[in-house]
């Protein structure tokens, strides 16, 4: 087994839209992108432009993500949260203020009592980030 774990994060039609997002927050590149009609899979003609396949990558920060082509019921995801260790404080403000752009503060940046800054947002596609910079000792 490899030593890291890739969130394959699922949306319905807004795919390509959180792929773009994504990579102005984390500085990703897209390395992969397929369109339900640019493959042999079969799906409705609505789907055609929703995205099979994607994946997004800076070193060994990947994110992968799909669009359902069945309309799901609007659920809050609940139960998980993606964890983003950022290098400097800075790094994090920045994050975390584009997360926040059009989401949910869930708890703001600030020291805490385990020695780091630490903050929670939910983007505006549902997704939960914990963002936290360890302090230097």
């Amino acid at each position: 087994m490899k030593g890291a774990i890739t969130p394959y994060l699922s949306f319905y039609g807004q795919a390509d839209q959180a792929a773009s997002f994504y990579e102005e927050v984390f500085g990703l590149e897209r390395m992969a992108s397929q369109t339900y009609g640019d493959s042999n899979f079969p799906a409705p003609d609505h789907a055609k432009e929703f995205l099979l396949h994607c994946l997004l990558q800076k070193g060994d920060f990947k994110l992968m993500m799909a669009d359902s082509v069945e309309e799901q019921p609007v659920q809050p995801r609940s139960g998980l949260a993606l964890v983003v260790e950022c290098e400097t404080v800075e790094e994090a403000v920045e994050i975390f203020s584009k997360l926040s752009d059009g989401g949910q503060v869930i708890m703001e940046l600030q020291d805490t009592f385990w020695g780091a800054k630490y903050g929670k947002v939910k983007d505006k596609f549902g997704f939960v980030w914990d963002l936290n910079v360890e302090k230097e000792k």
